[in-house]
């Protein structure tokens, strides 16, 4: 059975925003775009927000990826600077929902993890890995760009072999027992 999917990665911000884009054909990667989105020349926080909106939207339209995954804010010492990232993540959420677009979402611990192997690494070192993994080039002003590929590459592995489709998260124990009666001891 040939697995083959788009996986759309996102670092979310709201003065930069990374996004990466891999194609997985029988489990080997290809990275097809990364890049970055400057939000820096627009003042007002709600107009970064519909840019985040309208870019992320363009694309998906382009690419056209089967799935998302975004990296979950961390919790800061900035409350505001939180709230704010918290809000360029749910639109970019919001723009992958309009287009039917299944979301995953990981830590920055849990996609450092996934592709250096420790969940304290730095930015630059994601990117070195990425690298070398991908036989890309990415310089250091697009580290949003690769932390967005790490996302996208992070969400592959945790489905590797798998139809992520298919793989269902439950909100507590007894939904989970609810729907898995034959697992039951």
């Amino acid at each position: 059975m040939v697995k083959d999917k788009i996986i759309l990665g996102i670092d979310p911000g709201t003065i930069v925003m990374g996004y990466g884009i891999i194609h997985v054909l029988n489990n080997k990667i290809k990275p097809l775009s990364i890049g970055v989105i400057k939000l820096n020349q627009y003042d007002d926080h709600a107009i970064r927000l519909q840019k985040i909106f309208e870019r992320t939207v363009a694309i998906i339209e382009e690419y056209k990826p089967d799935e998302l995954a975004i990296e979950a804010p961390f919790f800061g010492k900035n409350v505001q600077s939180m709230l704010k990232l918290g809000r360029a993540q749910g639109v970019a959420i919001a723009a992958a929902l309009s287009k039917n677009i299944p979301i995953t979402e990981y830590s920055p611990k849990k996609i450092k993890m996934s592709i250096t192997g420790n969940g304290n690494a730095s930015k630059e070192q994601v990117a070195a890995m990425l690298r070398q993994m991908l036989g890309i080039e990415a310089e250091s002003q697009y580290l949003d760009a690769t932390d967005a590929l790490g996302a996208a590459v992070c969400h592959h592995f945790q489905f590797k072999g798998n139809d992520a489709n298919t793989k269902k998260s439950y909100g507590s124990w007894k939904a989970f027992v609810n729907d898995n009666p034959k697992r039951k001891a």
